[in-house]
């Protein structure tokens, strides 16, 4: 038993050793690389007459809350009404009332389910089979959205 609890200490020291070392030796080699690449950008940069900025544009100081909030607040008016925050919903609610009833049947609300389902459905069976139920899978784009959380706290979380 001792023999294996030893052997894998030796091996969690020998990895640990090994990135260590890999590291350090990424460390050293990628320095005069990086010493080098303003030196060859600057001939490169004065043939096209294109100068390196000298300073830092600056950012908005408008947070993402702040913008949400502008994007609601339809008339400017600094408050955001009861109709202002339901007009995204009463336009979404009226593409899903295909018959302008003012209300929505199943069939409405999973128009684009029962749409994807048939396209789906390529034998006209009425039901999929794995091959088909694939095609029905969400597309994933190539870059997902990374956003950093809101820095703007509510007064709940604060316990106001």
């Amino acid at each position: 038993m001792w023999r294996y609890i030893l052997g894998g200490a030796a091996a969690l020291l020998m990895a640990t050793a090994g990135v260590l070392w890999f590291n350090a030796r990424a460390r050293t080699n990628a320095t005069p690389l990086l010493a080098a690449a303003p030196a060859a950008m600057a001939p490169a940069a004065a043939a096209t007459g294109d100068a390196l900025p000298t300073s830092v544009p600056e950012a908005t100081d408008q947070t993402r809350e702040q913008k949400r909030f502008a994007r609601y607040d339809r008339d400017r008016d600094g408050i955001v009404s009861r109709e202002e925050y339901l007009a995204s919903r009463r336009k979404a609610f009226a593409k899903l009332d295909t018959n302008h009833d003012g209300t929505l049947s199943f069939d409405e609300w999973s128009s684009k389910t029962i749409a994807k389902f048939v396209a789906a459905d390529h034998d006209r069976s009425g039901s999929l089979i794995p091959a088909e139920f694939a095609a029905t899978a969400p597309k994933r784009s190539a870059h997902p959205r990374k956003c950093p959380p809101t820095q703007v706290a509510r007064e709940d979380d604060r316990g106001e």
